[in-house]
């Protein structure tokens, strides 16, 4: 069985194929799939999403995209949602939440100092419920890092990591995961299949980000978590292992770093 860290199943793209989407990659041994909320008008609809479907958990968390139009009223909100969501144990981490700096409004200097605002607060509330986070990290590896240092969450995963090998291991040492999926398997993406062939096996996790980030035989299609057994097959590939071995290594990181993931149906 496979885990998927990170897919947006709630996403637009699916339409009302949300539930058939996830049945589909059961089908193809997808045992689990993490649903990332954005901002506080999906907090709803990822929990309610992960009730329905029968191989699915979520995270509740402000995305950094969403941060310009979101209040402190929201990190507010967040945190209740989070306190009454703690006795459902659908509810796994908080995420997706982090900083841009590649999207050039999100790069300005006001818009840079309210993303770090909201991060830290929402590492501060993964800290007081002792969850783990999912962080999104675009071109800000290092500051990043920085707050997570100060603020020591309960650990999370880097999604679609695209650092050095040194900010994988900055990663590390905090207790973080490091995401790897479709970008992976493109042949020019030399330092990623790198670092998915050089890291240790115990600091990998799988996702697609789907409908997002699709690997390289269906892109600029759309992604869909049942890509997932064929994106670790990858991962197999590139460091010599069989796929199964893959498969139980990457599901067992990722109850290790998400420990209230439920059990595979």
């Amino acid at each position: 069985m496979w885990i998927d860290t990170h897919c947006h199943l709630d996403a637009h793209e699916f339409g009302t194929e949300s539930a058939a989407v996830a049945a589909r990659a059961g089908e193809q041994g997808v045992g689990m799939i993490v649903i990332p909320a954005v901002e506080r008008a999906n907090f709803g609809i990822v929990a309610s999403l992960a009730a329905q479907v029968d191989n699915a958990c979520y995270a509740l968390g402000i995305h950094p995209i969403y941060v310009p139009h979101a209040s402190e009223d929201d990190l507010e909100f967040l945190r209740q949602q989070v306190a009454d969501s703690m006795g459902d144990g659908r509810m796994v981490a908080i995420g997706e939440i982090g900083l841009d700096f590649f999207i050039p409004m999100l790069s300005e200097p006001a818009m840079r100092e309210k993303q770090v605002f909201f991060f830290r607060e929402q590492l501060k509330i993964a800290r007081e419920f002792n969850l783990p986070v999912l962080t999104h990290v675009r071109r800000s590896q290092d500051v990043v890092l920085k707050h997570a240092r100060q603020i020591r969450p309960a650990g999370g995963i880097a999604h679609a990591f695209n650092g050095s090998m040194q900010q994988a291991q900055g990663y590390i040492d905090l207790g973080f995961k490091l995401g790897f999926g479709g970008a992976m398997t493109f042949t020019r993406a030399l330092q990623i299949r790198r670092l998915a062939a050089e890291l240790p096996l115990s600091s990998i996790v799988l996702e697609t980000d789907a409908p997002d980030i699709s690997p390289s035989w269906i892109h600029p299609g759309r992604n869909a978590p049942e890509q997932l057994p064929r994106i670790g097959a990858v991962l197999a590939e590139l460091r010599g292992i069989s796929v199964e071995e893959a498969a139980a290594a990457t599901s067992a990181n990722a109850r290790a770093i998400l420990p209230r993931i439920p059990p595979i149906p």
